[in-house]
């Protein structure tokens, strides 16, 4: 049986935001963001509406019909400019910090530092998050939501970018064909992210 899937609306951001926060609670990045657990409960849900914010206003968050996960899209083209020499120049950072937590430094460094590792220079879907409501995971609502898209890449031609925030999601998106693509990123005293990438596949008719 298939996973209903639908595209999430202005209505959906109160449940977009919870369903992230939820779901990233106990993510190795996030807990580097906010390493106390009590602050990350009290600022965590305003970094996840900020990104729900600017989702929703420039990509596409797709969305289970039950609400219990959730993708976030933005489609890149192929002259936006990313890159070591667009990092310093890129405001949105330093603004999602002013609006979420301006002693916080780390909010802005960790935009700054995906976003000087960032391909340029080809078109591309580029999957910013992906959150799974803590009791719904290892059913495979990620991997449908993922896949609903990358069958689109694949028809058009398209490939896929995404950063890796756990060695567990790194290994899923390993099976849907996504590869490492430049070096690790090693957080400041912090975990690893990993930059992965996904060529499209021949695409067979049905």
């Amino acid at each position: 049986m298939g996973v209903a899937i639908r595209t999430a609306g202005k209505g959906d951001r109160e449940l977009i935001v919870r369903l992230l926060d939820e779901a990233f609670q106990d993510d190795p990045v996030s807990g580097w963001v906010f390493p106390g657990a009590a602050d990350r409960r009290a600022k965590h849900p305003a970094l996840m509406a900020a990104f729900t914010d600017i989702v929703l206003a420039a990509g596409r968050i797709d969305v289970t019909e039950d609400g219990s996960a959730c993708a976030l899209w933005l489609s890149v083209p192929a002259d936006e400019g990313h890159g070591e020499g667009d990092a310093g120049e890129d405001e949105g950072p330093a603004q999602v910090r002013e609006a979420v937590d301006p002693d916080n430094e780390r909010i802005e460094v960790i935009g700054r530092l995906t976003v000087a590792v960032h391909p340029a220079g080809r078109a591309h879907e580029y999957l910013w998050m992906i959150g799974v409501a803590p009791g719904r995971q290892g059913e495979g609502l990620g991997t449908a939501l993922i896949e609903a898209v990358l069958d689109r890449c694949d028809r058009e031609g398209l490939p896929a970018y995404l950063e890796a925030s756990s060695a567990r999601s790194r290994t899923l998106y390993e099976r849907l064909g996504f590869e490492l693509v430049g070096s690790v990123l090693d957080l400041p005293e912090g975990p690893a992210m990993w930059p992965m990438w996904r060529e499209p596949r021949p695409h067979r008719s049905a």
